[in-house]
């Protein structure tokens, strides 16, 4: 009873916190989408600009709307309005026969461009519809002709006055205001001016446009006062760049529009609405706010209506309900499996997934919103898959930093155990790889291991492919006075880099051998490192018992500062996390591995150049535990400056791809592994794949401004809508990291600040590595150099050249960008920021090389204790 008790309430509390947060979620879409109410009216619509290209149709492609298509829309606009303004005659001859079926008002338009005998054409069609149809009350030789550059003023009234002579009907061009008050002799061949009257591309407020408006009216109506003035164009596009104060939305179009026709003067003037439905192929000629200026979209569905409440988004509410629907069961299984946190982890979980695919719906809605081009397409899919892999990153960040803060009590909290009996230590073969070592930095190794408080043990020191006697001859000859119990051999030529020296350690261990350690050149153990640690091994499934690993001299120098910090977060943070599944990365020095269980899966792999790492997935796919024991039990030396520690994370980074090219089909596949095992080996690297997408996301950055800057209208800015969440979820990744920092480990705030410059600084090699590993089938073994080597005045910039490129390109880009849109541009504004945040990690790794040359500080009274565990 008790049991099913316990059930129920944790279910209960389940759906209460996914319910809740999916609640809250639709609650912020409302806010965000909250209608403004403007002035309604009730005005009828005196006539419509028209074009009657359907969604996928453009005249740049020669395709045209057929007639049935061309009457649908006709009827459609018949119930607003009874005018009707065209723009050519020939590209839709049957337009105005359907416009008088319709008993439509026509102003006919003839299109002229540089293209002659297509205006001939134009004109004749013109004069013969105007002769022929009554309904025909007004023609327009020309649209907007001389401001597009297409003809000269001359040329136009030569086109105004043939047509003038063969017809008796009202006769004009269309131009925005500017150009009628610039070439006034137009004025002198037209019946009539047909002005276009457009606040938006002149950067006036939505708020200001309809008095702006008039304002030109009334000055074209001064300077020429005995001319009738037409308004052959007036509106606001729904969607496009901000141009100065001109912010293009649904509701400002729907204030714009509502404003103009409520206005007093609006009934004594003529006008055409700019337009009646939206056009989407003018996206290649006006940029991606030309689509947008309809009062119908380009599915024929009204917009906003003219009186009521306008919603910024119509379809919001839909969009709130997938995300929730999608969303509900995540966060449920969520809360209901992870019930040893408390419920505030649990609602910043299923706050974190909902915020994922809420960010996933407005991707995937895109489409609804934006007439996009086979291109814009392509973009989208990789901006979603963009999406998807960083909402899986931030996902398992969020995970680690939730059961760090929220989780009440580790189930798998391993600790040094009392030491057994002289007459009871299993025997422990120490092996020890080296390669091109100082040699008094392995001899300090070797002595900490002499000290060691433990009896039944030897050290192998393998030295790997040394040629210069003055390195290795000494750690032969330390080992010589140190007696039998550590034996070096000295291995030329010899293939497999680490992995294989440690296989022909295997080959000469001595047959009592029991467990296998690992340390590296550079570590100084601890005396009880085997004492307290061995015990472990009692238990006949532990296969891996692991310490980690640690640093000593940092204190004085602020690079090696760095280092000793971040490293010690993955130590201090990740281990804890994965430790908790059995789901262990198992590192190559302050290891001991149980050596029938090594040589059982194989021994080290030498086609793996982390060869720690993947022994340590082998083990764990056969079934046996691994142990994690968060006591310091030795110290290593920190990488020597920036370019050893990228040399290192590259290296890292190839391997972890070589892991998951080779054991991928046992992770997704049939093996040993739980669930939980395969969660953390699949989502382990995604900190590094994020790094790699991050350079992709640069790189695209970069495309996409070059493209901005060469072909303004094919590349237009809706992007930014897409990439700033992307943005945002990598600004709030970089702030876990921080936060874990201050909440579990003794870190002053000035370490944390370097500790994090120097993560964010390696993901420029780390991104390489990636991609090289995934491309790659082999790789080389490169030792992490542990002194400083001078390499002159130009050796400061070799390890950060190709950072020090990205960022110049990306500053250079923004700059650019800039010059040539203004810094007032709100579009412009977002995209330079995008901009600016993907040269951080550059940044980074300029000031990671300048902390690595900054010199080294004598520290008074400093120890190399650490906290002995977290």
């Amino acid at each position: 009873m008790k049991q099913a008790a316990s059930l129920l309430y944790r279910i209960a509390i389940a759906i209460a916190i996914a319910a809740g947060v999916a609640f809250l979620q639709y609650w912020i879409w409302q806010q965000f989408n909250r209608g403004a109410e403007f002035i309604s009216t009730n005005q009828s619509i005196k006539g419509f600009a028209y074009n009657g290209y359907q969604r996928d149709q453009s005249p740049l492609k020669g395709d045209s709307p057929t007639r049935d298509e061309l009457a649908a829309d006709l009827d459609l606009l018949a119930r607003k309005s009874d005018g009707l303004r065209t723009y050519g005659v020939t590209d839709m001859p049957e337009l105005l026969v359907l416009a008088g079926e319709r008993d439509m008002n026509v102003t006919a338009g003839a299109w002229l461009d540089p293209d002659l005998e297509k205006n001939e054409r134009e004109i004749e069609a013109l004069i013969e519809a105007a002769r022929k149809m009554r309904h025909v009350e007004r023609l327009m030789v020309g649209n907007e002709s001389i401001l597009r550059g297409d003809l000269k003023p001359e040329d136009i009234i030569g086109y105004l006055d043939r047509v003038r002579k063969a017809v008796r009907k009202p006769v004009s061009t269309a131009e925005p205001w500017h150009v009628w008050l610039r070439y006034p002799e137009l004025v002198e061949h037209v019946n009539y001016i047909t002005v276009h009257l457009l606040p938006y591309h002149e950067g006036v407020p939505a708020e200001a446009a309809v008095e702006y408006a008039f304002q030109r009216y009334d000055e074209l109506a001064r300077t020429f006062p005995r001319k009738k003035i037409v308004v052959g164009e007036i509106g606001w596009p729904s969607k496009g760049p901000t141009l100065g104060a001109a912010i293009p939305s649904l509701d400002n179009q729907a204030r714009v529009i509502r404003e103009f026709l409520a206005h007093p003067r609006t009934p004594r003037v003529n006008y055409f609405l700019m337009e009646a439905i939206d056009q989407p192929w003018k996206v290649d000629v006006e940029g991606w706010a030309g689509p947008y200026w309809g009062m119908y979209n380009a599915d024929r569905e009204q917009k906003f209506a003219l009186e009521g409440v306008i919603e910024r988004d119509p379809h919001w509410s839909k969009k709130a309900m997938n995300a929730a629907a999608l969303a509900i069961l995540p966060m449920f299984l969520v809360a209901f499996f992870l019930s040893d946190w408390n419920i505030a982890g649990r609602i910043f979980l299923a706050g974190l997934i909902q915020a994922c695919v809420s960010t996933l719906i407005v991707g995937l809605n895109v489409p609804v919103n934006y007439y996009l081009t086979q291109r814009d397409l392509i973009g989208l899919g990789l901006l979603i898959s963009a999406t998807i892999l960083t909402a899986a990153v931030l996902l398992s960040h969020g995970f680690e930093f939730g059961e760090m803060l929220f989780k009440k009590k580790w189930q798998r909290r391993f600790m040094p155990l009392p030491p057994h009996a002289p007459d009871e230590q299993p025997f422990v073969s120490v092996h020890l790889a080296c390669y091109n070592e100082p040699p008094e930095m392995v001899i300090a190794t070797i002595d900490s291991l002499a000290k060691m408080n433990y009896q039944n043990f030897e050290v192998l020191i393998l030295d790997d492919n040394t040629r210069d006697k003055a390195l290795w001859k000494p750690l032969e000859k330390r080992c010589a006075e140190l007696g039998p119990r550590f034996r070096f051999f000295h291995l030329a030529n010899w293939p497999g880099f680490k992995a294989g020296a440690l296989n022909y350690g295997l080959k000469v261990t001595d047959p009592r051998a029991e467990v296998v350690g690992v340390v590296d050149a550079d570590y100084v153990v601890d005396p009880d490192w085997l004492a307290s640690l061995i015990p472990h091994f009692d238990k006949p499934d532990v296969a891996v018992v692991q310490a980690p690993q640690a640093h000593r001299d940092w204190e004085g120098q602020p690079f090696k500062r760095m280092c000793n910090w971040e490293f010690d977060g993955f130590f201090r943070i990740g281990m804890h996390h994965r430790n908790e599944r059995n789901a262990l990365i198992q590192h190559g020095t302050m290891t001991l591995v149980r050596r029938l269980a090594l040589e059982e899966v194989g021994g080290w792999s030498e086609w793996c150049i982390c060869e720690d790492t993947e022994l340590g997935l082998r083990l764990i796919e056969k079934g046996y535990d691994t142990r994690y024991v968060d006591h310091i039990l030795g110290r290593g030396l920190t990488p020597s400056g920036f370019a050893a520690i990228k040399s290192q994370r590259f290296r890292w980074a190839f391997g972890a791809m070589q892991i998951l090219k080779a054991h991928l089909p046992h992770m997704i596949g049939r093996s040993n592994l739980n669930l939980a095992q395969r969660y953390h080996f699949l989502t382990g690297w995604f900190a590094w794949l994020g790094d790699a997408l991050q350079l992709v996301f640069a790189f695209g950055s970069l495309a996409w401004t070059l493209g901005i800057l060469l072909f303004p209208k094919a590349f237009g800015l809706p992007v930014t809508a897409l990439a700033l969440p992307i943005l945002g979820f990598m600004a709030f990744k970089a702030a876990l990291g921080p936060i874990l920092y201050r909440r579990t480990m003794d870190c002053p705030w000035k370490d944390i600040l370097g500790a994090s410059i120097l993560s964010v600084g390696l993901a420029h090699a780390i991104a390489r590595g990636v991609f090289a590993g995934l491309v790659k089938k082999k790789g080389v073994f490169v030792v992490t150099p542990k002194g400083w080597q001078s390499g002159g005045a130009l050796a400061f910039f070799n390890p950060i050249r190709e950072e020090i490129g990205m960022l110049v390109a990306l500053l250079l880009g923004a700059a650019t960008l800039v010059a040539q849109r203004g810094i007032d541009n709100l579009e412009t504004q977002l995209w330079v920021g995008i901009l600016c945040l993907q040269c951080i990690p550059y940044v980074a790794a300029i000031l990671c090389q300048i902390a690595a040359y900054m010199p080294e500080r004598p520290i008074e009274g400093s120890t190399d204790a650490l906290p002995a565990s977290a």
